[in-house]
């Protein structure tokens, strides 16, 4: 799919089709498809530029942000070199401060998240970022984003969320259908309309086989649930060595996973398409958000759903909200649920793998006893 994905980015840049990146799961792509433009995610997970990052950014900053960075001003990611406008997020200090010094490569339009959503206050904060975001999408894209094409791209997006809500569902099969690499890889193509038909083909066909037992999997291997930071190709470590070491990852709360796709956007005609969208991404739970209740729900129900036997809480070094976090997380998984926790805390070199396949190995072990 990545290269069907370059293809497809391509032909637009022929076609003088306008490429908006973000950087967060907090962007809304649906005033993206409004604006006729396409969304592409551009959040680092490879290691590989991080070294010529750190000749610019803090070493003792998390890797995420410096892959992102890295990935930048080395013009090694495609999806940047053809983007024509930058949608930014404040969910972290360190991003907030690296996108100052991005704007030297690209226009940037930062969203300002609110602090928490307890108060009454969060939502209309909201709606009226989305605005300002709406407002600098038809000024530097030159169109104009009509209600019509927002209730369409609503649409379009929630057609592309249920699609990966079933692909998701496939491994509450016990065993599961999938291996969480296999989940990791299982990207929707840019183009979503085609995307989105091929995706539930690919779907079909895996389901049919689970159906007749067919799995990576034997019987009793104990099911993981991955929580914490996000994950993706080149940061697979974590994920690839809980597999190897007898687990297995049936299910990604974190915003590569699942947590993006726990809620729709309510498509009635009677709501404001704008304040519709803004409810729904304000929803999504991020360990910026304090407090962030809302992280602990859907743990504790993927946890039933998926049958899980254990929780891994993954932080990616400097990561503070989400290191500190884990604490509380620690305690509600033990103590509330009753499931055995494992929290890591890493970065995306190689420089620890076996420390972190000792704690694995022992982790898996005491979940097969």
């Amino acid at each position: 799919m990545p290269d069907q994905n370059i293809l497809v980015l391509e032909d637009a840049v022929r076609s003088n089709r306008k490429i908006v990146g973000m950087y967060c799961a907090y962007s809304p792509q649906e005033l993206i498809l409004a604006a006729g433009a396409l969304p592409v995610g551009l959040c680092g997970t490879r290691h590989e530029p991080i070294a010529e990052a750190e000749k610019v950014l803090p070493r003792n900053l998390c890797p995420l942000i410096k892959s992102s960075f890295g990935l930048a001003i080395t013009d090694s990611c495609i999806y940047f070199r053809l983007s024509d406008f930058i949608i930014a997020e404040t969910t972290c200090d360190g991003k907030k401060k690296m996108y100052e010094l991005l704007r030297q490569y690209k226009p940037i339009h930062v969203m300002h998240l609110p602090q928490g959503t307890d108060r009454g206050c969060a939502l209309r904060w909201w709606v009226d970022e989305l605005y300002l975001l709406k407002e600098a999408l038809e000024f530097n894209l030159g169109v104009v984003i009509s209600r019509e094409n927002l209730r369409a791209a609503i649409k379009l997006s929630n057609r592309e969320r249920l699609a990966m809500r079933h692909l998701h569902a496939l491994n509450k099969h016990n065993p599961a259908a999938l291996t969480g690499l296999d989940m990791l890889t299982s990207i929707l193509s840019i183009d979503k309309e085609d995307g989105i038909e091929l995706f539930e083909q690919l779907i079909e066909n895996i389901r049919m086989n689970a159906e007749k037992g067919m799995s990576p999997f034997s019987p009793g291997t104990p099911r993981i649930l991955l929580t914490g930071c996000p994950v993706g190709l080149g940061s697979e470590k974590v994920v690839k060595l809980l597999e190897e070491c007898g687990g297995s990852v049936v299910c990604f709360e974190n915003c590569s996973g699942y947590k993006t796709l726990d809620d729709l956007v309510d498509e009635s005609e009677d709501r404001d398409p704008m304040e519709a969208i803004a409810e729904k991404y304000l929803k999504i739970t991020c360990s910026c958000l304090s407090p962030n209740m809302g992280r602990y729900d859907l743990i504790n129900r993927l946890s039933k759903e998926y049958e899980v036997d254990g929780v891994v809480d993954l932080s990616w070094h400097s990561c503070h909200t989400y290191n500190v976090e884990g604490e509380s997380i620690r305690r509600y998984v033990r103590d509330g649920l009753g499931l055995p926790y494992l929290q890591l805390e890493t970065d995306y070199s190689v420089n620890d793998l076996q420390q972190l396949k000792i704690r694995i190995s022992a982790f898996i072990e005491m979940l097969n006893r």
